[in-house]
């Protein structure tokens, strides 16, 4: 298949991804285009100015390449190809083209820990048999007891049960995820190989850069040994498998040389093209191994993510996360939701108090130094979705484990009194999950212009946080003294200097000596020389 004719760079900033701000695109829920019920390609590029307008620097598309969908397309059967219900080739061509055309770059998910159980290699594999060529692409393994019935190991599968899947000749092949998702053998030369041609396919189509699935988990210790957890139960999460030491299957040394072959290929191409890992490692300097000139440009740090609503839990956060940016001259990257985790609005508290909070999380994200990653509903205030039937959920952890991830991926509001709210062309009714009757508050469109709405909240801080000079850098921060549950620091750029106040403390507390306030998630009131911020609530206040 032929490669499109390499596009211009968007600029020459090679460092863009230092400070941008990366909209996460879950592609079958962003916008439908053909009224089939699942977003597309051609969705989003109708969309493009939507987001432009919002104020983001990039796009971070989840899988959309052939795949029997059996997780979400993070089961790859073609990784040179689009899956026909997202579009084809041309599409993609066409809304990265247009993409460009309004100053948004465009990152994709890649997914080398695993191929899908439909991909030629593994259905070659099978055909093959035990001891041959390609068998060796993935890992086979013989196994225990007297017949071979048992498990080659004692692993467990992040979607919960075995790890291991038998065929009919009596071998085992390792999934760490979902039986269709066989782990490939990176030791093998001809999957590196093949890897290395996948990334210069795609950045000859124009790609900015690409997000690694599962970065830590390449390569899997000599010898498969057991992991040796007596109190390991199914469907544990990889953090809390993580607290308990390093695993045989996550965060070998040996992955980093995998990514110091592919860093010379990034840099071959002009414009700062970059990656971020997906990476959970044990330590803190254990994940700031896969960040630097010669290996990825970043790595989510889910601790963010992970913090709870206080004071002393963000700070910790923020200052553990700084410290260890700085050790490998690499930025942070904050994140509130992705498509793996329950919304932060429910995380928060749900309802009003999870919106309020949500809204004073996302104005201290957006003024921290660094890169920013924001998922798709997360600028509506969307929360996780709880309550949907059984028999419609498609994440594969469901059935393992009765958890689902279905909850955050129900497809966003754009307009209209009716579900699928504009999902899909006017008219459509289809919709892959069915958003709940409160969402149609929470649309584009009943937010669009409303003051106070938190879609023009996040219009408003990415507008200020794109022009302000004091949050133009990646220089760290500077706390200040506050009273107990209230988070304050500033940051500067000559003599302009924007105060971040966030305010945990369970009452109201007045602000005072930082300026005039230019952006708040909550209505202000002066008090004398300051300003009173509401409970769970934050604003930026400047001075020049």
């Amino acid at each position: 298949m032929t490669s499109a004719p390499h596009p211009t760079p968007l600029t020459a900033d090679d460092d863009w991804w230092r400070s941008a701000v990366v909209y996460q695109v879950y592609v079958r829920s962003f916008a439908d285009s053909n009224s089939d019920g699942v977003g597309d390609l051609e969705g989003i590029r109708q969309r493009l100015p939507y987001l432009r307008d919002l104020g983001v620097d990039a796009l971070w598309l989840t899988p959309f390449y052939t795949s029997p969908q059996i997780d979400a397309g993070y089961d790859v059967a073609d990784y040179r190809d689009v899956d026909p219900i997202f579009g084809n080739l041309g599409d993609f061509d066409a809304m990265i083209t247009d993409a460009h055309a309004l100053g948004l770059r465009i990152i994709v998910d890649l997914v080398p820990n695993h191929t899908s159980s439909a991909h030629p290699w593994f259905t070659a594999a099978l055909a093959a048999g035990p001891g041959s060529p390609e068998r060796e692409r993935y890992l086979f393994a013989e196994g225990k007891g007297e017949q071979g019935e048992l498990p080659p190991n004692d692993w467990e599968s992040i979607f919960g049960g075995p790890a291991w899947t038998r065929v009919p000749d009596g071998q085992w092949y390792l999934h760490l995820f979902d039986p269709a998702q066989p782990d490939l053998n990176w030791r093998h030369p001809e999957v590196r190989a093949e890897f290395e041609d996948v990334l210069r396919f795609w950045l000859d189509r124009g790609v900015d850069g690409f997000r690694i699935d599962v970065a830590h988990g390449m390569i899997k210790a000599e010898g498969l040994p057991d992991v040796g957890f007596n109190s390991m139960t199914t469907g544990q999460r990889q953090s809390e498998l993580l607290g308990k030491g390093r695993l045989p299957y996550f965060d070998q040394d040996e992955v980093h040389d995998i990514y110091r072959a592919w860093r010379p290929i990034l840099d071959s191409y002009p414009g700062g093209r970059m990656a971020v890992a997906e990476a959970w490692a044990e330590t803190p300097q254990r994940l700031a191994r896969y960040i630097g000139p010669d290996e990825l440009h970043q790595a989510f740090s889910f601790d963010f993510l992970d913090a709870t609503w206080s004071a002393d839990s963000f700070r910790k956060v923020i200052d553990t996360a700084l410290a260890e940016s700085a050790i490998v001259g690499a930025p942070t990257t904050w994140v509130l939701s992705n498509h793996d985790r329950q919304r932060h609005v429910t995380r928060y508290g749900d309802g009003e108090v999870g919106l309020r909070r949500a809204g004073a999380a996302a104005l201290l994200m957006f003024s921290l130094p660094g890169c920013a990653y924001v998922y798709q509903g997360e600028e509506l205030g969307l929360p996780e979705v709880l309550d949907l039937p059984d028999e419609l959920r498609q994440d594969p952890a469901f059935l393992r484990t009765g958890e689902s991830r279905d909850g955050c991926r129900v497809p966003i509001p754009w307009s209209g009194e009716l579900a699928p709210y504009g999902f899909g062309p006017e008219g459509s009714e289809l919709s892959w999950l069915p958003a709940p009757a409160t969402w149609r508050a929470l649309s584009v469109a009943a937010q669009a212009g409303v003051t106070g709405s938190t879609l023009e909240l996040y219009r408003a801080a990415l507008r200020i946080r794109r022009e302000h000079p004091a949050l133009a850098g990646t220089d760290g921060i500077t706390w200040l003294e506050t009273e107990p549950g209230v988070l304050a620091f500033r940051r500067t750029a000559g003599d302009a200097e924007l105060t971040c106040v966030v305010n945990i403390s369970g009452a109201e507390v007045t602000v005072a000596g930082h300026g005039r306030p230019v952006v708040a998630s909550a209505d202000l009131t002066e008090r004398g020389d300051g300003h009173v911020l509401p409970v769970d609530a934050a604003a930026w206040f400047e001075r020049r």
